[in-house]
């Protein structure tokens, strides 16, 4: 199992290839906006055991957990990429052991076993291209840093021995461009979909937009209003709540870029 690395300054890379290629050699880095037009994924690894339950969370909570692929047990492949390996491709992976986190490698190859179904969760790093298309700045690539991201104080429908609160992500908008993002956004469900909210953060339960769960603040720029996605990280506030004995993840922000031209998940 790989140490945390130091993160060395990159270029984001232009295909998917390229980009898995450069998570696989241990750069670690928040993948927003690496591979633009390609959708990426949230990453889930459980035990056989536990993944009817993982499955029945995504049924139930489509959109914070919008399930892109599912894997059979002990396989490293997805259909979404298939000459990636899960356990390597990935910019930073999470090691959970009773719902505590305890490592946060760069490839989990040690830790890999025959019973892990991996879940591939729709990501809204995949809609920025879309966003940004459509003239809507996406604060966090203009930024440089990885999107915020809170636990609110809405609670998702419990599955089996899953359950937790709803994750968004935030990213500040213009005022005029609130309903452009709306429309966009609300045209890829697989990716999450149209916001949750807008406005307001303590209407969620958040209490400081400068003080994330997780990733990094975003600064907001005069007239722009906080926009807030149900968001891929959901699964993992599961996690801490329901303590399964093994789990492996995505780092927030650090996702699976996958083969799969984002326009495909997009709605006339």
């Amino acid at each position: 199992m790989s140490a945390p690395a130091t993160t060395p300054a990159s270029t984001p890379a232009g295909t998917p290839a390229a980009a898995r290629a450069a998570f696989r050699a241990g750069l670690a880095v928040p993948s927003s906006g690496w591979a633009p037009g390609s959708t990426q994924a949230n990453l889930v690894v459980l035990p056989r055991d536990w993944a009817f339950d993982m499955l029945l969370f995504g049924q139930r909570n489509p959109q914070p957990v919008p399930l892109l692929d599912v894997t059979d047990p002990g396989s490293t492949r997805t259909v979404l990429a298939p000459d990636a390996d899960l356990r390597t491709d990935l910019p930073r992976y999470r090691v959970w052991a009773d719902g505590e986190l305890v490592a946060e490698p760069t490839d989990v190859v040690d830790l890999w076993r025959e019973d892990l179904v991996s879940f591939l969760v729709g990501c809204s790093f995949s809609f920025e291209t879309a966003l940004l298309d459509a003239g809507v700045p996406v604060r966090n690539i203009e930024q440089g840093t990885n999107v915020s991201m809170y636990r609110t104080d809405r609670e998702c429908r419990p599955a089996g021995r899953l359950a937790g609160p709803l994750v968004v992500s935030m990213r500040p908008v213009p005022a005029a461009q609130v309903v452009t993002a709306v429309q966009v956004t609300a045209r890829m469900p697989q990716v999450h979909g149209a916001p949750v909210h807008v406005g307001d953060p303590a209407s969620l339960g958040i209490a400081d937009l400068a003080a994330p769960d997780f990733g990094d603040p975003v600064v907001l720029h005069e007239g722009d209003v906080p926009v807030f996605w149900a968001c891929g990280v959901t699964p993992q506030a599961a996690l801490m709540a329901s303590r399964p004995p093994f789990a492996l993840t995505h780092a927030p922000g650090h996702m699976f870029v996958t083969d799969v031209p984002d326009a495909v998940y997009r709605q006339p």
